[in-house]
């Protein structure tokens, strides 16, 4: 009690000679003892007593001394304070936000209790005292933001000519530990580097930040960049501290970099046998936990030489319920090579490797052919794979990609016969590794050189079905396959020849049924006679709330107010382009809209009633003559054949049989409802 009565009568003390920074200070240090004593809106009324100033006693008002905390109270005054250093003078005080980057204070209204600020791209912004101690921070002297500021010569001789010391100021500017993904976010999104050129600056600064012992980078994107305070002497120290280190990631990241600094190499028996613990017991704690880090320590280990775990009961491990495919998806592409090396001990190793190239990830499967493209047993599999009805996506892949590396191979099918396997794979919708061999093929194919290359390799009889195969597929994106076709012609000219005129589909006036339109109609009135007035109401009460930049009533009743107002506009243009219609004109010569259809598919017999652009009931069998299945049959004749989607979006040939009028029951549905009028 005698230390808070002490505390109290030092805050008397700052009241008598009006000391608000003293007062403050005693607060601050003592503010678990004083809270016993005061409550918070208590000290609050105390620092009152040592201060007229009228910004100080905003800022006391603004703290929020009773809604938080004392000590949270005291941390948003402190802030505040930060934030007038420099107010009033010439130059604001910097300060820093997560969107708008750097800014500076140009004013502080005590008596709005508001906060302006101007940032590069967003001069003369509001802050309520509670959203700048939320959304802003004082910027560092330091801070590359405030450096580019500043100095702008000496900021762009860095960024130009040291590319790994800019970075690492950028780093350091966030906590001294970011993402590669952030980092590229952050530069980019700041103007320091442009996307395009970003692959580029980050090669030459990772050149630089590899030879600086404090920068610590990772090995996946995700994980961060760390920047330390000091080089590490991996002394006894050092060893002490990963003795005790219990997380698998971190105890293989320091081998790793124990490694890297060549310590290893003269690294005493005892030493050695220290890391040889370590690993092991991460070893058996990555077991049934993740396949990816198990592996990779794994490959450790046995670069090591060391004993324990045994090499071969690592390897078992993984080939068991074929751990390694999963590793392997996970792994970064540049050690999946090292656990391939690793597990491929002797032959029969070997041919497990390639039973599972189906299963393998694309870099798996890149690594295992490459390692061992000159054993017959690799050649055969590899060879037996692509002679198969359907061959997997990733050795297709890389075959039609590297075909130079392996067009002397005598195992492998002719080149025609890897290119239509190229074809059928960019077709159709596909998923997981699959759909990534697809979008890397279908780039092939927009690629003039790989084009022109394959048609030279291609004897002409080939090349002339190579095109013919690709001209008849089904499932590519129309434009792209528009495109690819005449670039295949101008790089051989003699295709043109076998260029299949495609005839211009029917044009059909757009109508609906009077039912579809009518109900369109009713929709529409709804829309502008009652949902739009009552967002008026709604913007209107928002504005009631007060400042309209920090609204989020008022922000969300605008963004609804332009969603509604784009609806309009989209079903007022639907409704005067679209007319009602009893399709009475309909005949059954061919597919349009007003027929019903009888076709014979894979699943079985089906029949489809379609109507015009917005007639959809699939429990009845209508059709929209918008959707997929209406436009393929739209001008066909009973007896033709056409392509129907499955549930999957895959294409199989389905036929028409038969062209009927409409029956009775679906007229009937076409009219409009009662008490519907258009």
């Amino acid at each position: 009690m005698a230390d808070t009565e002490a505390l109290v009568s030092q805050l008397n003390a700052c009241a008598e000679k009006q000391d608000f920074v003293g007062a403050f200070d005693v607060v601050k240090k003592n503010v678990a003892e004083i809270a016993k004593q005061l409550s918070p809106v208590g000290v609050k009324d105390a620092l009152k007593k040592t201060t007229s100033d009228r910004l100080l006693l905003s800022f006391l008002d603004g703290a929020e001394f009773g809604a938080l905390p004392l000590d949270k109270s005291l941390v948003r005054l402190e802030k505040l304070m930060g934030f007038a250093a420099n107010i009033p003078g010439e130059a604001g005080t910097k300060v820093l936000n997560a969107t708008w980057g750097l800014g500076k204070v140009k004013k502080i209204d005590a008596f709005y209790k508001r906060i302006t600020v101007d940032f590069r791209t967003r001069k003369g912004h509001q802050f309520t005292y509670a959203a700048a101690c939320d959304m802003l921070s004082v910027a560092p002297v330091d801070h590359i933001l405030v450096m580019r500021e500043v100095d702008a010569a000496g900021f762009e001789k860095l960024l130009k000519e040291k590319p790994g010391d800019f970075l690492k100021a950028v780093i350091r500017s966030n906590g001294s530990s970011m993402t590669m993904i952030k980092l590229e976010d952050y530069c980019v999104a700041n103007g320091f580097v442009k996307s395009v050129n970003w692959k580029k600056y980050w090669d030459a600064a990772r050149v630089e930040l590899k030879k600086d012992a404090c920068v610590v980078i990772p090995t996946k994107k995700t994980e961060p960049i760390v920047i330390k305070a000091a080089a590490e002497d991996y002394g006894d120290s050092w060893l002490t501290t990963f003795c005790h280190e219990t997380d698998p990631k971190t105890i293989l990241a320091a081998v790793r970099e124990f490694v890297a600094e060549g310590k290893f190499k003269v690294a005493d028996d005892a030493t050695k046998a220290k890391l040889e613990e370590r690993l092991s017991f991460a070893v058996t704690a990555a077991r049934k936990v993740d396949d990816a880090l198990y592996a990779r320590l794994a490959c450790q280990v046995a670069s090591m030489g060391f004993a324990t775990p045994a090499a071969s009961e690592m390897r078992d491990y993984l080939w068991e319920r074929k751990r390694y495919i999963k590793a392997a998806a996970m792994l970064p592409a540049r050690e999946v090579g090292a656990m391939i090396t690793f597990l491929a001990v002797d032959d029969e190793a070997k041919a497990k490797l390639y039973a599972a190239i189906p299963d393998l990830c694309f870099t798996a499967v890149t690594e295992v052919v490459t390692q061992f493209a000159g054993e017959a047993a690799c050649r055969k599999a590899v060879g037996d794979y692509m002679k198969a009805p359907k061959a997997p996506a990733t050795l297709t892949t890389l075959l039609v990609g590297k075909f130079e590396q392996f067009k002397d191979w005598s195992e492998l099918p002719a080149l025609i016969t890897i290119l239509t396997h190229a074809i059928a794979l960019g077709e159709g919708r596909q998923s997981g590794e699959t759909l990534k061999m697809q979008n890397l093929v279908r780039r092939l194919f927009g690629d003039k050189n790989w084009l022109t290359k394959m048609f030279g390799w291609l004897p002409e009889a080939d090349a002339v079905l190579f095109f013919e195969r690709f001209q008849a597929s089904i499932a590519w994106d129309p434009s792209t396959h528009h495109t690819t076709v005449i670039r295949m012609t101008k790089i051989m000219p003699a295709l043109e020849a076998h260029v299949v005129k495609v005839e211009k589909k029917k044009e059909y006036a757009r109508l609906t049924s009077y039912r579809s339109f009518g109900l369109k109609k009713q929709e529409y009135l709804k829309l502008i006679n009652e949902d739009m007035p009552a967002n008026v109401k709604r913007i209107e009460f928002a504005k009631s709330y007060g400042d309209l930049s920090e609204n989020a009533e008022y922000q969300y009743a605008k963004d609804e107010q332009r969603a509604l107002m784009q609806k309009q506009t989209v079903m007022q243009a639907e409704l005067e382009a679209v007319k009602p219609a009893d399709f009475a004109d309909a005949t059954t010569d061919e597919v349009m809209p007003g027929v019903t259809v009888v076709c014979a598919t894979p699943a079985g017999e089906k029949i489809w009633h379609i109507l015009g652009e917005w007639d959809n009931d699939l429990e009845l069998g209508i059709l929209s003559s918008k959707t997929r299945v209406a436009q393929n049959l739209l001008g066909k004749k009973a007896g033709d054949g056409f392509e129907l989607p499955d549930e999957d979006g895959k294409l199989q040939f389905a036929t028409l049989k038969e062209i009927r009028p409409l029956p009775a029951e679906i007229r009937e549905w076409m009219k409009l409802p009662t008490g519907i009028n258009i």
